[in-house]
């Protein structure tokens, strides 16, 4: 067996297609593989912004050799009377091409058959892969393709050079009709020009060193973090940790060479969020740092060749990167003369949604969202939040943010901060952007938690509203993630609030704008925030049918939700549970499939047997009981007092027919059993859960 190379050479390809690529790339040449039956070991992939790159190890040499018995018509329409193949049996010989005197007729379930053994004996995997590899290279998907030339293919860039190789022999093909596969790749386009030999993938990776080509993305990530932190040493400091800057500029190079340079102490005037951003985004810049965090007038640029004079590298990078502070200053200067209340009248002509209005018009609900938040969690907090609301998406239309549109919050909290706001007020309009990722962080403070679920409720109400619901395929207003927002806030938080009120406040506030009824609208977000909830703890690890059986009877409170999941989780462990969960089950089953209407109350009069008023009694002891621990907090104690129903019922099960033939009877038993499934149902539809 051996390993095949395949390296598609390239125009410089953009940093964030390379990764996703290759990904695809090697997916799809696996797959095109196992589909042709032909065995392979591990894949592995090379990438720079000048080719891509597949290696796959233990290639077979050929398709494995596979027999198959293929079953034809009924025997009684394969043969005639005469015991000679009929022409459905000719036709079938034909198809699988098997002579028809080599035809069997075999006994299957469903009666005897023509049945056919056919071997398919491989190929050569060199010729497969001549039609495999084009179609690989040509099915890779990017954002944006192109073409070039009069060809009609397409790729991200022009392809300039194609490497194939299996073992050391050429894989040969052609895309386009022109661009044709060899053993020929290209060296660094400035420190080694020119074509380079690879006589086997085995050598690929030590050949495209020798020509100034770092092609393991690992290694070349390493590389630039060591060349960027010993640039930064030469400064006196560090480097800002930036580990997504680190994968993009690793992308950018095929050798990286670390230039460490220098910008005027008057930037330092600027907040460093400004200077740290215009260096990333624009020049992907590094930031230095010193030991107490200290932002430093520094920086490290990442080249892509190593020059005689590293020094005039420095002062070109330093040239460019001048100008661009200049203008961060400006506009900084500029905006801090600018009262925050004036930005938010802006804020008119700054379209939210087309169908759910301006900016401004989501400030004004979002502030009263936030007051509601207020008075039902701390109504200390109102003044502050209603603030912190109405300023929160000023920054939207400052001048750095117009330039740097990821400083937005973080420049509404600068701005704040600089115009004398309350600090929890200039604090919570950065955080009620708060997690702007999965597992991003949370809200620091109470003000900021309360902004950011009122902003977040805002905008999925609307959007529900007017009918923008996520779909399996799409979710381009990011409402998963909000929704999950919320839960994650308030379950940090403890905020035990109705999620339903909370709801049915943000979907009234839409009441002009909607093409929905409110109702609907509210059952289909809080059906969506349920959902959002179980999948958060079932990722936790905890089991989903009790995640089911606890939010089926109620998910509007959220820390309530998650104590009855964390006390039955518990007991679901012991030893006793399942003739509990047994017990109770038989209790619904029998009330689900009653029609009967059972009396209002239980009436012990018409008890015929001991083990109906022991029930009874119990039942109204441990529904006391209950109640008091619920409202205490305690549900591991409920549980373990509603556990001792079991015996109880069990007696009653055995002593008693529930449908007995007197009405009055009947009737009076499916009451007491309701009164019992009202205990359970305080905690969780114990028949919901698998035992």
């Amino acid at each position: 067996m051996d390993t095949l190379l395949l390296e598609i050479g390239a125009e410089e390809i953009p940093a964030g297609y390379i990764r996703p690529a290759l990904d695809a790339m090697a997916q799809n040449l696996l797959k095109r593989l196992d589909d042709a039956n032909i065995g392979h070991g591990q894949a592995y992939t090379c990438g720079t912004p000048r080719r891509l790159t597949l290696i796959v190890e233990q290639v077979a040499p050929k398709q494995e050799t596979v027999t198959e018995d293929l079953l034809g018509p009924p025997e009684k329409i394969a043969f005639d009377g005469q015991g000679n193949p009929s022409m459905a049996a000719v036709k079938f010989a034909e198809k699988t091409g098997v002579a028809v005197n080599r035809l069997k007729v075999v006994t299957t379930d469903k009666g005897r058959y023509l049945s056919a053994r056919k071997t398919n004996r491989g190929q050569s995997t060199v010729k497969l892969l001549k039609t495999i590899l084009p179609e690989v290279i040509l099915a890779t998907p990017f954002p944006k393709s192109m073409r070039w030339a009069d060809l009609s293919i397409q790729f991200a860039r022009p392809i300039q050079s194609i490497v194939a190789l299996y073992g050391t022999r050429v894989v040969s093909f052609s895309l386009g009709g022109r661009i044709k596969s060899g053993r020929q790749s290209l060296g660094h386009m400035f420190m080694s020009p020119g074509k380079v030999t690879i006589p086997s993938p085995e050598a690929y990776v030590q050949t495209m060193a020798s020509v100034n080509v770092v092609v393991n993305i690992a290694e070349r990530r390493q590389m630039t973090s060591a060349v960027v932190t010993a640039a930064a040493a030469t400064m006196g400091g560090r480097v800002l940790p930036d580990e997504e800057l680190l994968d993009i500029v690793t992308n950018l190079v095929e050798i990286p060479i670390a230039t460490a340079g220098r910008f005027d102490d008057i930037f330092l005037e600027v907040p460093k969020e400004i200077l740290i951003t215009a260096m990333r985004e624009h020049q992907k810049y590094f930031a230095v740092i010193d030991m107490e965090n200290r932002l430093l007038p520094g920086f490290i640029a990442v080249n892509n060749t190593r020059t005689r004079d590293m020094d005039l590298v420095a002062t070109g990078h330093q040239r460019v990167l001048r100008a661009r502070l200049s203008d961060a200053r400006y506009f900084y200067t500029a905006d801090v003369k600018v009262p925050m209340e004036r930005w938010v009248e802006k804020l008119k002509g700054v379209l939210f949604q087309a169908k759910l209005g301006s900016m401004f018009d989501k400030v004004m609900r979002v502030q009263a969202l936030a007051g509601w938040l207020a008075d039902a969690v701390n109504p200390a907090e109102k003044e502050k939040v209603t603030r912190a609301a109405y300023l929160c998406k000023a920054d939207l239309v400052s001048q750095v943010v117009g330039e740097f549109a990821k400083l937005q919050g973080i420049m509404g909290r600068i701005y704040a901060q600089a115009a004398g706001e309350a600090p929890d007020v200039a604090v919570a309009i950065e955080e009620h952007y708060r997690p702007t990722h999965s597992g991003g962080q949370l809200p620091e403070t109470e003000t900021g938690a309360l902004l950011s679920i009122a902003e977040k409720i805002d905008s999925i109400c609307g959007c529900f509203s007017v009918g923008l619901i996520p779909t399996g395929a799409a979710d381009p207003y990011a409402l998963r993630r909000q929704g999950i927002g919320i839960l994650q806030i308030m379950r940090s938080r403890k905020i035990n609030i109705s999620l339903s009120e909370l709801v049915e406040k943000g979907v009234s506030l839409f009441a002009d704008k909607s093409t929905e009824p409110p109702a609907h609208t509210t059952t289909a977000v809080l059906t969506f925030l349920k959902n959002r909830l179980s999948r958060l703890l079932a990722d936790e690890g905890l089991s989903k049918d009790i995640i089911a059986a606890v939010t089926s009877v109620s998910a509007d409170r959220i820390p309530d939700v998650e104590r009855r999941v964390g006390a039955l989780e518990k007991l679901k462990g012991k030893p006793g549970f399942e003739p509990l969960a047994a017990a109770f089950k038989r209790v619904e089953n029998i009330l689900k499939k009653t029609t009967e209407t059972t009396t209002a109350t239980v009436n012990p009069a018409l008890f015929a047997h001991a083990s109906e008023g022991t029930l009874h009694s119990a039942c109204q002891s441990i529904t006391t009981q209950v109640d008091h621990l619920i409202d205490q907090g305690d549900l591991d104690s409920a549980l373990g007092a509603i556990a001792t129903l079991r015996d109880p019922v069990d007696a009653f099960f055995d002593g008693v027919m529930v449908m007995a033939e007197d009405d009055a009877v009947r009737r009076n038993r499916l009451a007491l059993l309701a009164s019992i499934s009202a205990v359970f149902e305080q905690i969780a539809d114990f028949s919901q859960i698998s035992t």
